[in-house]
C-alpha cells in the first residue's frame, strides 16, 4: 500500500476517536442538555451516531491536512523565497493646490 494512503486511513482514524472523544465529553458535559436530549427521545442513537460521524469527517480533515502540511522541507532547508529584502520607502506628504469654484 502506498504511504500516502497509509497516512490518509492513519488519520482517519485518528479523527474518528477523537470525534468519539469529543461526543463523549459533549454528552458528559451535558452541553445544551444534549445528554437528556439523547436519552428521551426515540432517535437520540441516530442522533449521536450523526453527531460522532460528521465530526469524524471534519476532523479527519483537519488531520489529515495537518500531517500533509507537516511533509514539508525545515524552514531554512530549501533556500527559497525572496533573496533581498524590500526597498523602505519613505513617505512624504506633498502638498497639492486643488482650485475650487463657489457654488453660488
Amino acid at each position: 500500500m502506498p504511504e500516502l494512503v497509509r497516512l490518509y486511513l492513519r488519520n482517519i482514524a485518528y479523527g474518528f476517536l477523537l470525534a468519539v472523544a469529543f461526543v463523549a465529553l459533549l454528552l458528559w458535559f451535558n452541553v445544551a442538555n444534549l445528554w437528556h436530549l439523547v436519552t428521551s427521545t426515540d432517535g437520540g442513537a441516530l442522533a449521536v451516531v450523526m453527531l460522532v460521524l460528521g465530526n469524524a469527517i471534519v476532523f479527519s480533515g483537519v488531520q489529515f491536512a495537518i500531517a500533509v502540511m507537516r511533509m514539508a522541507d525545515p524552514e531554512g532547508g530549501s533556500g527559497g523565497g525572496r533573496k533581498r529584502p524590500e526597498p523602505v520607502v519613505r513617505a512624504e506628504l506633498v502638498r497639492v493646490p486643488v482650485p475650487a469654484r463657489s457654488r453660488r
